[in-house]
């Protein structure tokens, strides 16, 4: 089994709304068949705790467009790891330096990756152009 159609639009929309408010590192994945809870992890990181929670806001302003609110919202007076239940989809927002200490990458590294559709990958692109030299 693997994640709905429908988890995985979100995450993209939620992906994009992160994207926007220059969130770092954002990686989708794919839990649906190691959780029951849920289908798609979408992860993403910042430099500081203002930008983790102006990621949160656009995500959340985002997500309301389509009628979608989260279930649940923890972290967010602190602003290092602010995580969004929408039931389907769990949404982390990390500080970088959270987001090193717990690797939730590496915890669910079994879990396939789910292509989020991002048309601004630069950070890809560019160490590869520098290695070419």
């Amino acid at each position: 089994m693997t994640a709905s159609d429908s988890s995985i639009a979100i995450a993209r929309h939620a992906a994009k709304a992160a994207a926007d408010k220059i969130a770092h590192d954002i990686v989708a994945l794919d839990v649906s068949e190691r959780l029951a809870l849920a289908d798609v992890f979408l992860i993403a990181s910042a430099p500081s705790e203002r930008q983790v929670n102006a990621i949160v806001d656009g995500i959340e302003e985002e997500l309301a467009k389509q009628d979608l609110r989260p279930t649940r919202r923890e972290g967010r007076s602190g602003g290092r790891w602010v995580l969004l239940d929408y039931s389907d989809i769990v949404i982390h927002v990390q500080h970088e330096e959270d987001r090193v200490f717990y690797a939730l990458e590496r915890l669910w590294k079994d879990c396939p990756v789910v292509d989020l559709q991002l048309a601004d990958d630069t950070s890809a692109k560019a160490p590869a152009a520098s290695e070419a030299e």
